[in-house]
């Protein structure tokens, strides 16, 4: 939901409730209300802004909101931008262009705002302890329609512990066989303003033939 009026929320809840139990929502959800959003028909809730404040993890509001929905309804979006490091190696928010090798960094506050949290093997291991999937925006590429980020789809796929859906960038089949192929078939995608239903170029039919083929070497390699 990118509103907090009762028009969004209203368009929420019909949408829960044509697919319950089948999709995600997001945008203002925090301890007090996530539960709601469950019970309107949410397979799970997405965080961001309620457990990340000041720039740092609020450990005690994400304490709350497993508490709140239980650690299997929780999404944590962990979308983010590489952070330029000076020249003594110390990540700066000042820097204004970034380099391959330079880390990325959870944004918050409408991707503004650097957090102190490193996406990388030791933040992912942490905070799967307490969601069941993370969403990452890759926030440098997000709605470009120029080509995926692969560098932090291989840290996802190297790194994460429970599923994790990639978005941004993607405007061709190309882009999802190589977030699959960056990803090493642990990635899912996210596809939103390339797509024709929303105005883009990439058929929508394509991209459902492309995902059930994907699904299903996916459980021919686990098989």
């Amino acid at each position: 939901m990118l509103g907090a009026d009762e028009d969004s929320q209203k368009a929420a809840r019909e949408a829960l409730a044509a697919w319950p139990d089948s999709l995600q929502v997001g945008g203002g959800v925090n301890a007090s209300n996530a539960a709601r959003w469950l019970s309107a028909g949410a397979s799970h809730v997405i965080v961001t802004s309620a457990v990340f404040r000041d720039g740092r993890l609020d450990e005690e509001a994400l304490r709350e909101l497993v508490a709140a929905v239980g650690r299997e309804r929780l999404v944590l979006d962990l979308s983010c931008r590489r952070k330029k490091k000076d020249s003594s190696g110390v990540s700066s928010a000042a820097a204004a262009v970034s380099s391959s090798d330079d880390p990325y960094f959870v944004v918050t506050d409408r991707w503004q705002k650097f957090s102190d949290l490193e996406v990388d093997a030791t933040t992912l291991e942490r905070l799967a302890e307490s969601c069941a999937e993370f969403l990452v925006h890759a926030v440098d590429v997000e709605g470009k329609s120029a080509g995926i980020d692969a560098e932090l789809i291989s840290i996802l796929g190297h790194s994460s512990p429970i599923p994790v859906t990639y978005a941004g960038g993607a405007s061709t089949i190309a882009d999802l066989e190589r977030v699959a192929e960056a990803g090493r078939g642990r990635v899912d995608v996210t596809v939103g303003s390339a797509l024709d239903i929303f105005g883009g170029k990439l058929p929508f039919g394509e991209v459902v033939a492309w995902s059930r083929r994907e699904e299903g070497e996916r459980r021919g390699r686990k098989s």
